[in-house]
């Protein structure tokens, strides 16, 4: 049902309320007014009659029968004479106002009174006037019949002015709901001019108001979407780009540790087995060789410091709770002044190999940022597996965060935070007190798609 239909029946009925309630009113005043007229008419038939007929009821019968013709019809009541037997010797005639006409039955019944009979007893007989409101309730009826007429069109005109009206009022309200089933069928370039009428240049307005906030967001959900489908690619390139450094580190460290090793391996030797050979005889080729011998040491030495710097091959042999050790015996060779603990309790986890060189080089970060930017004098390694996974603190007594946080344009961490969470972990780094950091990293045993933001 429309706004327009729904309207019209609710200002039609009403309207018939209304119209409805003026004739009830009118009907009791008409009944009231048939009442009053019956009833004095028959009370002033009544008395006249009492003074006329004695004069004729002494003359007999048939004087007075011959009266009562002879004054016929009084208005609307009925004469009936008749003898002491009972006998009827007069009856008044038929109406002929309005002759052969009659109310319907239920509206002379609604509006008739109780019947009114007036009783003259004469010598001879008796004579009754009986009131009979038919020809009144005929009058009330045409009267109310016209103005029921009047009534029923004054309500079709007003309820016709009222539909066109409405139907002016309501008609921008079909222009807001095109503009909606277009804006349904993803059209959202529709916006309504200014509409006639407050309700509707409200509505209209909010309509264009609600277009323009869900353009906007539509666009910026496209944009969002195609930043996080970019950034999904940066990080699955990264992802990529990390794996092959990963492996062309690896290679270089294989080659550094075959080849290269070998190489001077085999220079210190030569270079000894000269200086055994002339020592004695040539002093200066004895000097030599052996100055050639220490430095093949010492780039010996500098090339297995480098080896697991490049990709710790212990990983790829002994496993990740083995490359933890190797990395913090490694740091107290390096770093006698500084107590280095380590914690492992992986409790024979097989960690995936991303992950494992995941964990590795986030202890290395940890330990690299603690050492030579906290300056730190103690520096724990925990490393334990859970229910979800593998979790690894490492926690310092350094100089701690700048602020709370980790220093602007700290990019091992930015690539740390991404690679942790290439692998679907979690990572965070915080101060503790009353001074050092606490760097928590959290992965799954084998890597995932990234899961959560890393903070840092």
């Amino acid at each position: 049902m429309t706004l327009r239909l729904r309207i019209n029946i609710i200002v039609g009925t009403l309207t018939l309320l209304f119209v409805a309630g003026l004739l009830a009113q009118q009907l009791g005043e008409m009944r009231q007014a048939v009442h009053e007229e019956v009833v004095a008419a028959n009370r002033v038939a009544a008395q006249l009659l009492n003074r006329l007929m004695w004069g004729y009821a002494a003359r007999g019968p048939t004087a007075l029968t011959a009266a009562l013709r002879d004054l016929g019809r009084v208005r609307s009541n009925e004469i009936t004479l008749t003898d002491r037997q009972g006998q009827v010797l007069y009856r008044s005639p038929p109406p002929v106002y309005k002759a052969g006409r009659d109310a319907p039955a239920w509206f002379e019944h609604l509006v008739s009174p109780e019947p009114s009979v007036q009783a003259i007893e004469l010598p001879d007989g008796k004579l009754e006037i009986r009131a009979n409101a038919g020809r009144a309730a005929l009058d009330a009826w045409e009267e109310f019949s016209r103005l029921l007429m009047v009534s029923l069109a004054l309500v079709a005109a007003a309820n016709a002015l009222v539909f066109w009206l409405v139907g002016r009022a309501v008609r921008p309200f079909s222009r807001i709901v095109e503009a909606l089933d277009g804006l349904q069928a993803g059209r959202f370039d529709v916006v309504l001019p200014r509409l006639p009428g407050t309700e509707a240049q409200a509505i209209g307005e909010a309509y264009n108001r609600m277009v323009g906030v869900v353009r906007h967001t539509i666009e910026s959900e496209r944009r969002a979407a195609l930043a996080e489908a970019r950034l999904t690619d940066s990080r699955e390139l990264a992802r990529w780009v990390d794996g092959q450094l990963e492996d062309e580190r690896r290679h270089i460290a294989r080659e550094l540790h075959d080849e290269l090793g070998q190489s001077v391996t085999a220079m210190r030797s030569m270079a000894l087995s000269i200086a055994q050979r002339v020592g004695g005889r040539d002093a200066e080729s004895e000097q030599a060789a052996r100055v050639i011998a220490d430095e093949s040491s010492r780039l010996y030495d500098a090339m297995h410091g480098l080896i697991p710097r490049l990709a710790p091959l212990v990983l790829d042999r002994l496993g990740l709770e083995e490359g933890l050790r190797d990395l913090a015996e490694r740091t107290r060779r390096a770093h006698p002044d500084v107590r280095m603990e380590l914690q492992a309790e992986l409790h024979d986890a097989e960690p995936s190999a991303e992950v494992a060189i995941t964990l590795y080089r986030a202890v290395q970060e940890g330990i690299t940022n603690a050492l030579r930017h906290g300056h730190a004098q103690a520096v724990r390694v925990r490393v334990a597996r859970d229910a979800a996974g593998l979790s690894l603190e490492v926690v310092d007594d350094g100089q701690g965060l700048d602020g709370g946080t980790a220093a602007p344009g700290h990019f091992g961490l930015r690539w740390l935070a991404e690679r942790v969470e290439s692998v679907g972990g979690q990572m965070t780094l915080e101060p503790v007190t009353p001074h050092g950091a606490r760097l928590a990293v959290h992965v799954p045993l084998q890597a995932t798609a990234p899961r959560a933001e890393a903070t840092a």
